[in-house]
């Protein structure tokens, strides 16, 4: 039953790839443990369980560790978005492109010259 609760989370993390997942059932309390590919993944999925379980859940217990903190998120620029679209997305923030744009300085020229296909490091804030 409390798995049923959590669905969504469980089915979360498997579009998003959690790696060494677990998932178990103990007097009523659902652990789950696995490891996100980066911090905006496992924010992601602590989203999912608040939004199942309220802000402060008793009935599950998360491990989710992140395989690399280096950078927040990786982003595949997609047609007709730009630094700040993006910035909006990760950071809620469409002012904190220049972040974005300092973090990818290799493939970058000028913020306002972005590619569909570009893959973007987003920085960690």
């Amino acid at each position: 039953m409390i798995k049923a609760k959590y669905q969504g989370v469980l089915d979360l993390g498997e579009q998003l790839q959690i790696q060494d997942g677990d998932v178990r059932e103990e007097n009523g309390v659902l652990h789950i443990s696995g490891t996100a590919a980066t911090q905006y993944e496992k924010n992601i999925l602590w989203d999912a369980i608040k939004e199942a379980g309220g802000e402060s859940p008793a009935d599950i217990v998360a491990d989710i560790k992140v395989a690399d903190d280096s950078y927040y998120a990786r982003h595949t620029v997609a047609s007709g978005e730009s630094l700040s679209k993006i910035a909006k997305h990760y950071y809620k923030d469409p002012m904190k492109y220049t972040a974005i744009f300092e973090a990818n300085r290799n493939i970058l020229d000028n913020p306002d010259m972005i590619h569909p296909g570009q893959e973007l490091v987003i920085p960690n804030l």
